[in-house]
Formats: C-alpha cells, sequence, structure tokens
C-alpha cells in the first residue's frame, strides 16, 4: 500500500483530483479538515479539551452545545498562543486517527492507495508519514478565479486567504510531485494517470 500526501494552497483543486482518484482506484481517501471536525463532536477526547482550554464561548447556543465554528476561529485567532494550543490538541488526535486507518488498510491487504488530503501537510510534519507528497499547483490567477467563481469569495478576500498560506516555493521544496492543474482538469488527470501507473484502474 502506498501513502500519499495530497497538498497545495485553496483554489489548487485538491478536491477535484481526488474525486477522479476516489472513482478509478482502489484508494482510501481521508480529509484531514472533515477528521478534525468529527473529533471535535460533543463527547469526544478532542471536543472536552477544548472547551476546558477554551470555555462555553466557543460552543453554539443549542441542545448539544457543539463547538460553533466561527466563535472558534474568532477565538483562536484573537489571541497569538490560541491557535498552537488548540493545534496541539488536534493535530495529535487527527494523526493517531489517520494511524489507525493505515494500520488497518493494512491489515486487510486490499487498499492499494492511502490518501491524505490538507493544506496544512507539510507545516504539520506530513512527510515523515507519507510515502509521497504531491502538490497541486495553480497560478495564482486561477486560483482567485475558481475561489471568485465557485465560492462566491471577493478578490480580497481570496488574496488574503492565499497570502495566509504556504508559497510555491516552499511547496515545491517540500514536495515530490508537482501536478499542475492551472489549465484543463483532464490535463491535470492525465498527470495523475501517469503518475499511477501500475496501480489497478476501475472503470
Amino acid at each position: 500500500m502506498k501513502i500519499i500526501g495530497i497538498t497545495g494552497g485553496i483554489g489548487g483543486g485538491k478536491s477535484s483530483i481526488l474525486n477522479f482518484i476516489s472513482s478509478h482506484y482502489i484508494a482510501e481517501i481521508y480529509y484531514a479538515d472533515e477528521i478534525a471536525r468529527e473529533l471535535e463532536l460533543p463527547g469526544t477526547i478532542v471536543y472536552d479539551r477544548l472547551v476546558s482550554l477554551f470555555g462555553n464561548d466557543i460552543l453554539e447556543n443549542d441542545f448539544d452545545h457543539a463547538i460553533d465554528k466561527k466563535k472558534f476561529a474568532h477565538v483562536i485567532y484573537s489571541e497569538k498562543d490560541n491557535l498552537e494550543k488548540a493545534n496541539m490538541v488536534i493535530h495529535p488526535a487527527v494523526e493517531n486517527y489517520l494511524n489507525e486507518k493505515m494500520r488497518a488498510a493494512v491489515k486487510q491487504h486490499e487498499t492499494e492507495l492511502f490518501f491524505i488530503e490538507a493544506a496544512l501537510l507539510i507545516e504539520n510534519g506530513y512527510n515523515d508519514i507519507v510515502d509521497e507528497m504531491w502538490y497541486i499547483y495553480a497560478d495564482d490567477e486561477t486560483r482567485i478565479n475558481r475561489l471568485m467563481k465557485d465560492r462566491g469569495y471577493t478578490r480580497k478576500k481570496a488574496i488574503s486567504i492565499m497570502e495566509s498560506q504556504l508559497s510555491d516555493k516552499d511547496f515545491r521544496d517540500n514536495s515530490d510531485v508537482i501536478i499542475d492543474n492551472s489549465g484543463d482538469l483532464n490535463k491535470a488527470l492525465e498527470q495523475v494517470k501517469a503518475r499511477l501507473e501500475g496501480f489497478t484502474w476501475v472503470e
């Protein structure tokens, strides 16, 4: 089983690449952000630790008292150390979850490709976990246009988010494979197919 990390800046088209892979290869695909949200649900250790750290100000005012995404974001970005404190709780839990899934996949001998997707894979040290790190690249203008069209972002908001992430050079310096998704998606998919040649193709 090959373990591959999928990273890149917002608007690069990581999801489109992974949707193609999930349809045509014997693969398990995990999105780190989705795992984190699952691990933050009420009743989990992560939830209890986050509430203990930041108090009830991060919770929704509903019956379940789930973590409110907007309130949580406001709190962790309001003070310099809060994001680091939150990451020290969330990221080890996500990594443990993924390690369990990897061990299970190896034991079952059915999965050929194991993908982990997140914008912060490099920052969070996933180069030590994956066999290959893939950088899904798209030029800045293409990314801005996608974010404006697909997510309704203003140009200013798109640029602001992009500038908060790793630079193109940082992504390239820390990746083993670069998939250029600046133009037609089919051209990017041909690059993926070439890289995964030898793995089982599923119609």
